[in-house]
C-alpha cells in the first residue's frame, strides 16, 4: 500500500456514524478515536495506532460503546 493513502476507515469526533446493536440499526456520534490499550465504556479496549477503535454515543440510549472502524458507517447529512 502506498504511503498517502489511507488504510481502512478514518474517523472523527463528531461525525455521524451508524452500527449493529442487538438486531438492529442504532445511530450516534463518535467521541473519539482510541490508539492505546485503555478503559473505556465500561471494558479494557486493545486498541493501538494500527488498529484504532472508536468510542462512540447512541443518540437513542446517550450510552458509551466502544466499536472497530469496520463495524461502523458514516451517515450521510
Amino acid at each position: 500500500m502506498s504511503k498517502g493513502k489511507r488504510r481502512g476507515k478514518d474517523f472523527r469526533k463528531g461525525d455521524e456514524v451508524a452500527w449493529s446493536s442487538h438486531g438492529s440499526e442504532t445511530t450516534g456520534k463518535v467521541e473519539k478515536k482510541i490508539t492505546e490499550r485503555t478503559e473505556a465504556a465500561g471494558r479494557t479496549v486493545a486498541a493501538s495506532p494500527e488498529e484504532p477503535q472508536y468510542e462512540v454515543r447512541s443518540d437513542r440510549s446517550g450510552r458509551s460503546a466502544v466499536h472497530k472502524p469496520s463495524a461502523l458507517e458514516r451517515k450521510k447529512k
